[in-house]
């Protein structure tokens, strides 16, 4: 039995959730509260407090550094998805960087804004307190009032994105890997309240976001 332990607006949550859905995998979702990582804290034994946590029978895996991709990998192996192939192991590499540093960095904090749709009444206290640890008193008040600036931005960042699907269904080729489903957890997070679209200069990630949502993986030959 897969167990993904997450926070479900979580960027990186929603690339692994996307991921096993894609390649059939029967799971179970585990929401954590926001504030309540003691769950993780146990399942790791003491080695870890952040999501996404999968947990498959005995084996629990979880990153190592902010790059590591232990899930996905884990995944690929056990399951033969083929999504790390040798060849561009390089390129996918600086790619997921670029998504999870300036995609994901612009992306967060405008779903953020509106994290009172996104989180249990209950929850907003231990939110804010993580979020103002990390990113300073007012942050999200100030995400708020750069709204405008901050959509100006991603529209940017996603540039490189849209040029690279110029003449060809995926990131990299005819099939989706890794890096696909990596950005489309970055997008799937700005788009997580309801409040946003993407922007009309990516026509062609638009397309390749609506197909990424129904992709199902097919072993490689």
């Amino acid at each position: 039995m897969l167990e993904l332990i997450q926070l479900p607006y979580s960027p990186y949550c929603l690339v692994q959730s996307r991921l096993l859905a894609a390649a059939r995998l029967k799971f179970k979702k585990v929401n954590i509260p926001c504030g309540d990582r003691s769950l993780i804290w146990k399942l790791t034994r003491r080695r870890y407090y952040q999501v996404p946590v999968l947990k498959h029978g005995r084996t629990v895996v979880f990153e190592t550094d902010e790059e590591s991709q232990v899930i996905a990998k884990y995944l690929d192996a056990e399951f033969d998805l083929g999504l790390f192939p040798d060849e561009l192991g390089g390129v996918q590499h600086l790619l997921w960087r670029y998504f999870e540093s300036e995609v994901e960095g612009v992306g967060f904090k405008l779903n953020d804004i509106y994290y009172q749709q996104n989180i249990p009444r209950p929850q907003w206290l231990d939110f804010i307190r993580h979020k103002e640890r990390r990113f300073g008193r007012g942050c999200l008040e100030q995400w708020q009032s750069r709204q405008v600036e901050l959509l100006s931005d991603w529209a940017q960042v996603l540039q490189p994105c849209e040029r690279m699907l110029r003449g060809k269904p995926f990131l990299l080729g005819e099939r989706p890997l890794f890096v696909d489903f990596d950005l489309w957890g970055m997008l799937a997070n700005f788009l997580y309240s309801g409040n946003y679209e993407l922007p009309a200069g990516v026509p062609l990630l638009s397309d390749w976001y609506a197909r990424m949502r129904t992709v199902t993986l097919q072993t490689p030959a």
